[in-house]
């Protein structure tokens, strides 16, 4: 009946799936899969750590180490995922793990174990008060999801119907990639290899959409979404930049994923994270939904503060204003290259 800490090999994906499936504080970003998405996308070191008695999993967390002459060398659960951390039966079980990860961090010798828990651990650890998630439940009928957004977002849904703006859901990865890349590179932010997208289709398959806006026949916005058990989230969107020419682009994307969703039996719109008092923030609360605070914790090894790595960091504005004036087909190129170190 001894608890041990074991990491995840291919032969334990099933069951640690299952795991995570029936937990209640489980997520998409703790399925097995993003082991391999994270060595095979960015070649990042992977310690998925799960503790077993007698057989049984009782309690995971996924790691993986991000390492990088630009923005440190840091064990995370888990890079390029809004929620991760610990999830166990029992406190006696989070422990161990949370000591094994400790433990690992310093035999690597990071800088520092962050762990991006959507509660309080209670463990008193550093904490960055950066990032809200914003979550709600829809219902299946459309008209009472449409009078749940306040009447200005509202208003610009309908204006996004009345301009003709259609939605098509589908395998369009090609499509999505070319108009997230625009949109991130207008942002001043690399954009991820093609590679990363074919993975998170591979991988998740069925569990990872896209849905795709269009105007008069073009291409104007798209979105990746990821689904566990009844919540969808969506993950990866962006418009070009001429969708700013037509009124209610980005709206009617998100509202064409929260009906298209409920028709599907979908019962949790989950709009994901976002900066405290950024653009997206203010723009998730509009539609109605309540921010609530993301518990980054930090176990400090070799650092001294809580990393910040962030675009709200003055040292990486210079960065930002240049990258937003390269050619879409320069920041494509080089753009990956950084980008597998910005989880």
């Amino acid at each position: 009946m001894t608890l041990t800490i074991k990491q995840l090999t291919d032969k334990d994906y099933v069951r640690w799936d299952e795991y995570v499936l029936n937990s209640p504080s489980g997520n998409f970003f703790h399925r097995a899969g993003w082991r391999t998405v994270l060595s095979n996308a960015f070649g990042h070191k992977t310690f998925f750590l799960f503790a077993e008695r007698n057989g049984q999993i009782e309690g995971v967390l996924p790691l993986a180490q991000n390492k990088s002459l630009l923005f440190g060398n840091n064990l995370v659960s888990a890079p390029f995922c809004v929620y991760g951390g610990i999830v166990s039966d029992n406190e006696e079980v989070a422990a161990a793990l949370r000591d094994a990860a400790c433990r690992l961090a310093q035999t690597l010798g990071v800088d520092a174990l962050e762990l991006r828990n959507q509660a309080e651990s209670g463990q008193g650890w550093p904490t960055k008060n950066l990032y809200s998630t914003f979550r709600r439940s829809i219902s299946p009928d459309p008209d009472i999801n449409m009078q749940a957004i306040p009447s200005k977002q509202r208003t610009m849904v309908r204006k996004g119907i009345k301009n003709g703006l259609v939605s098509e859901p589908g395998d369009h990865w090609d499509r999505v990639y070319r108009i997230y890349s625009e949109s991130v590179r207008n942002l001043g932010t690399p954009v991820f290899s093609k590679k990363y997208f074919s993975l998170l289709q591979q991988v998740f398959g069925k569990d990872c959409g896209v849905l795709m806006i269009s105007h008069e026949g073009r291409d104007v916005a798209g979105v990746v979404s990821f689904h566990f058990r009844n919540e969808v989230l969506p993950y990866y969107g962006g418009s070009i930049a001429d969708a700013r020419y037509i009124k209610g682009v980005n709206d009617f994307m998100y509202w064409e994923l929260m009906r298209r969703s409920a028709e599907q039996g979908i019962e949790v719109f989950d709009f994901g994270r976002s900066k405290n008092d950024s653009g997206p923030y203010h723009f998730k609360k509009h539609w109605g939904f309540t921010p609530e605070p993301l518990y980054y914790e930090y176990h400090l090894v070799r650092s001294t503060s809580v990393p910040d790595i962030n675009p709200l960091n003055p040292k990486y504005q210079l960065f930002i204003r240049a990258w937003k004036k390269l050619p879409l087909a320069v920041a494509n190129r080089i753009g990956p290259y950084l980008a597998k170190s910005l989880g």
